[in-house]
């Protein structure tokens, strides 16, 4: 299965994303953080146990097939990218920035609307596609190394390493800043990732010519190489450690990049939307409520931190 940053990385991105706010912004969300958090891994249910074909698409852009490396030579809008090319172009092709956009309008007519409910669902899993958008694998054909004899790349990258070694990462990104150009940001976030995703990919094939073959994945008793629940290789601790410091903090980095785009995306659409008031959407005792816990979790953040709750481990068990 492949699914960009697994639950620990959506979990900790949109978690963390939630402390780059303004304050007119940030009690708001912490009121249901716990919402936002968990439902960071809404879309890949929506296109892995829900088999919705719609989905998939959303989640990756394999710029080999566009053959451009600039979004000023494809459509600028969505419904103008279904009107150039076919349903089996975009299925190869993917669709993440345009859905992005797509996205960010809606949670500014949500902002407009001061629909509650809205607000926080959109939001929530804007930032899903935006930490797709982070991950290089979702912007190129050979998205699980499968084309250079890699394959599980994918899920060793975004979910093994990140469980592995997340714990030592920094989470705090700095407070959200106003985007003035969403299409420019956006195909930056995309292309950035597109350079570093044949970097993953070399530095992995060099580090196995180096790396004793039979230590290179985790095995069991009858030497078979060990699978994860979604029948992904497990690769060795040894391995993932000499794989994760020759990346020389790719994995972190990128994480650190989702958090602050997303946040600043948020704070972009609010401003958009005429920074409405959010608190009293909120029962005035759930805010109270939550204070002390708030004021804790900020200043855990503050220090690069985050805590109180637990993904679900997909490699690490």
């Amino acid at each position: 299965m492949v699914m960009a940053w697994g639950n620990w990385g959506h979990q900790h991105i949109n978690h963390a994303a939630v402390f780059a706010l303004p304050e007119e912004m940030r009690p708001f969300f912490y009121n249901h953080i716990d919402f936002i958090t968990e439902e960071s891994v809404a879309p890949d249910l929506r296109k892995y146990t829900l088999y919705d074909r719609a989905e998939g698409p959303r989640h990756y852009i394999n710029l080999e097939v566009f053959g451009v490396n600039s979004m000023d030579s494809l459509p600028s809008d969505m419904k103008e990218l279904k009107a150039k090319y076919s349903d089996s172009i975009l299925q190869k092709a993917g669709s993440l920035p345009w859905y992005i956009l797509q996205m960010e309008d809606k949670l500014v007519k949500a902002f407009k609307a001061r629909r509650k409910t809205e607000i926080i669902f959109v939001a929530a899993n804007l930032a899903h596609y935006l930490g797709d958008a982070t991950m290089p694998l979702h912007t190129t054909v050979n998205h699980d190394g499968q084309l250079t004899n890699q394959k599980g790349i994918h899920a060793f990258f975004e979910g093994q390493l990140p469980e592995l070694f997340g714990k030592t990462y920094n989470f705090n990104t700095g407070n959200a800043q106003y985007i003035s150009d969403l299409p420019k940001a956006t195909w930056q976030v995309i292309q950035s990732s597109f350079e570093l995703s044949g970097q993953l990919l070399s530095i992995d094939r060099k580090l196995k010519e180096s790396f004793p073959k039979e230590k290179i994945y985790k095995t069991d008793s009858n030497n078979n190489i060990v699978k994860n629940k979604f029948n992904d290789p497990v690769h060795s601790y040894e391995y993932a450690k000499a794989y994760h410091e020759a990346l020389h903090g790719m994995v972190e980095k990128q994480i650190r990049e989702a958090i602050r785009i997303t946040a600043d995306f948020w704070y972009t659409a609010w401003v958009n939307a005429g920074k409405p008031n959010l608190i009293d959407l909120d029962p005035k005792e759930l805010t109270k409520r939550n204070k002390a816990n708030y004021i804790q979790d900020w200043k855990l953040w503050k220090l690069g931190r985050i805590g109180g709750f637990m993904s679900e481990q997909e490699f690490n068990q």
